[in-house]
């Protein structure tokens, strides 16, 4: 296997910030990253994107995403400054191929003339030639060892927090940190809430029971039991998701058999959830995209995580963010070794909960700490 290292592409180290932060690009004014996935995978690029700004202030971002990623761009302030959707394209944005959409995409950004095209989209198997096509003057971003070489390339490595690895890149095309974790707040003149059964007279507990991945899902039952427990501390429930999720979210609001508990899950679109989640008190989620979300607004959150996921994913303070871990390592199942994950790891076809360990009491303690001063008012 080839030997990782990093290339420089002749530059100098100009300082130090998540790693080496290299000499700037001259003449910068168009700027293209590179991000599909979903709602996390965003937000976690969120500190490269605003390094970037920061570093080429004349410079325009335009961030090569999906739909989802258009409308929370939409929905909040960020240093985004316009989203171009991503067409079908395997290992870049999942979807049946188009090639013709495919050549009338690339022949529109190529029009563009980056002069800085980014890669933030996993180690570059896909995405690296992806990027080349945009016929950009200065390439930066990762690399796994069968990835195709740009200008200026940082190791892929699985185990690294996500948004770290963003910023290290982003410190590969001139750029210092200036957040390391993503800070959005709602746009101007969002809309106030509808549809949620929420007046602003309770203090406000919003959950997520989803995740892309089912074994990292607490389970149902489990959000159940704290909905219940936080309704009767005097919290509004609201439980979201999308709507493949209304099932999880109605499961929920059944077991939890409370008045003060209800599902908002497919009802909300991108402004929607930005404004419910700017009022609550707490979020609680699993490792998932609204949960990230609500860390990059600033609302406190507590995070039920498997414990290869907070290494990637964890928020990084503990003053507003709450983490428990499952340190499970095995299958429930078949026992295959789950620490192997990533591009290469083999995937069992069991979708047994890894983080159903952790009990509903200790999450339920971290929701009425973060949420005191709401709860002093009830006289809780």
């Amino acid at each position: 296997m080839e030997q990782l290292t990093a290339e420089f592409g002749g530059a100098g180290r100009a300082g130090m910030g998540v790693g080496p932060v290299l000499e700037k690009f001259d003449a910068v004014y168009r700027i293209a990253v590179l991000r599909g996935g979903g709602l996390g995978d965003l937000i976690f690029a969120i500190p490269a994107m605003a390094a970037l700004k920061a570093a080429y202030p004349e410079a325009s971002i335009t961030l090569l995403g999906t739909p989802a990623h258009k409308a929370l761009i939409g929905a909040t302030k960020s240093p985004v400054d316009e989203v171009c959707v991503l067409p079908f394209s395997e290992g870049v944005r999942p979807g049946e191929e188009n090639e013709e959409e495919l050549d009338r995409f690339f022949q529109e950004m190529r029009a563009r003339r980056f002069d800085l095209a980014v890669q933030l989209h996993g180690g570059g198997r896909y995405s690296n030639p992806f990027l080349l096509r945009l016929g950009a003057r200065h390439t930066v971003g990762t690399r796994t060892p069968d990835a195709a070489s740009l200008e200026r390339t940082v190791p892929y490595l699985y185990y690294q927090h996500e948004p770290l690895r963003a910023l290290e890149v982003a410190g590969f095309a001139g750029a210092f940190p200036v957040d390391l974790e993503a800070r959005l707040a709602p746009a101007e003149g969002l809309g106030a809430l509808s549809g949620t059964a929420d007046d602003g007279s309770q203090p406000l507990v919003v959950m997520h029971p989803g995740a892309t991945d089912p074994r990292r899902r607490w389970p149902v039952e489990r959000f159940a039991e704290l909905a219940a427990a936080c309704a009767a501390d005097g919290f509004k429930v609201v439980v979201v998701g999308d709507k493949s999720e209304r099932e999880l979210g109605g499961r929920i609001v059944e077991l939890a058999d409370s008045g003060q508990v209800r599902s908002v899950a497919g009802e909300l679109d991108m402004a929607g959830l930005v404004a419910l989640m700017a009022r609550a008190a707490v979020v609680v989620g699993n490792d998932s995209g609204p949960r990230h979300l609500a860390q990059a607004l600033g609302v406190p959150t507590v995070g039920i995580f498997w414990a290869g996921n907070v290494i990637n994913a964890g928020a990084l303070g503990r003053s507003l963010h709450r983490l428990h871990a499952s340190w499970v390592t095995a299958c429930p199942t078949c026992g295959i070794d789950v620490t192997q994950v990533g591009w290469t790891a083999p995937r069992c076809p069991h979708d047994d909960s890894v983080v159903a360990g952790v009990a509903v009491r200790d999450v339920h303690e971290d929701v009425r700490s973060l949420a005191e001063t709401d709860l002093g008012g009830l006289g809780v």
